[in-house]
């Protein structure tokens, strides 16, 4: 069966209009935010831990509703329809700081859960079909692991792990490339080699790409653009060149997540492209 036409009012990008997060201890763990993210940019989301990173990031792929505001994706409108988020995670690869393999499967069937969201219910029992199997060997060999497709996921390396992650994704044909936190456990020479290939990949397949990360550095070297952070707000959104030390210095005070009680920021009064409204 075809899948349905898009929405007439599907945005050309993925972006946020007034998003808010607030759980239920009354944390406002992301205050309005009206983000767009444009085709082939790799944008990075820099701040300390608490700043809402992981919250954007998750409201991004349906994995957290909003409280207000709506997340609107290309050619499927506003996620919150239960039709439209399952377009949506099709078309949107996930890398997770924590890896979420399994571990006493193989690099080969952990990447093949990558295509579950063309599948039904139903279907998903069955073996994988020869075409599925092809595109998750290319995947792995574009990571670098295809001498360890038959491996075991947890006789990898913490490295080699992320690298399945990602392959794991690219085997979906995404859209867009989420990633939260995927070098926070890596040591400083493989969190630079495992972000040199996402970058790669995303710039070589066109990929929009939107990683959170809390290394400066690292950010300054990768980004197209940088989406500073800070106690669920965004307090900068530009090139790299632009952030300067005292803005950065900024994002990393302790985090102090707006409660309930506080004034919200002015609302944005609609999406656009690369930037924030205020």
């Amino acid at each position: 069966m075809s899948e349905p036409a898009p929405p007439a009012n599907a945005p050309p990008e993925l972006c946020t209009d007034a998003v808010e997060v607030t759980y239920p201890n009354g944390t406002r763990a992301l205050q309005r935010t009206s983000l767009s993210f444009g085709h082939g940019k790799f944008t990075v989301l820099l701040g300390s831990s608490g700043a809402g990173k992981s919250t954007l990031l998750r409201c991004l792929n349906g994995l957290v509703r909003p409280s207000a505001g709506h997340v609107l994706a290309p050619g499927v409108g506003d996620i919150a329809h239960a039709q439209a988020l399952r377009l949506h995670r099709r078309q949107t690869g996930m890398v997770f700081q924590q890896h979420h393999l399994i571990g006493r499967l193989s690099v080969l069937d952990n990447v093949l859960t990558g295509r579950l969201g063309y599948h039904s219910a139903v279907k998903t029992l069955l073996p994988w079909t020869r075409a599925e199997r092809a595109l998750a060997l290319a995947a792995i060999d574009r990571v670098g692991l295809i001498e360890q497709a038959l491996k075991r996921a947890d006789q990898l390396s913490g490295g080699q792990q992320q690298r399945v992650g990602v392959a794991r994704a690219l085997v979906q044909a995404p859209r867009f490339l989420l990633a939260d936190e995927p070098v926070a456990s890596l040591d400083p020479a493989t969190a630079e080699r495992l972000l040199t290939l996402i970058h790669a990949i995303c710039k070589s397949d066109g990929l929009t790409a939107v990683i959170s990360l809390h290394q400066l550095e690292l950010a300054r070297q990768f980004a197209d653009r940088i989406v500073g952070l800070r106690s669920g707000a965004v307090v900068f959104d530009g090139p790299p060149a632009e952030l300067s030390d005292a803005i950065a210095a900024g994002l990393y005070g302790a985090p102090t997540l707006a409660r309930r009680d506080e004034p919200a920021p002015r609302p944005a009064l609609h999406c656009q492209s690369e930037g924030v409204l205020t």
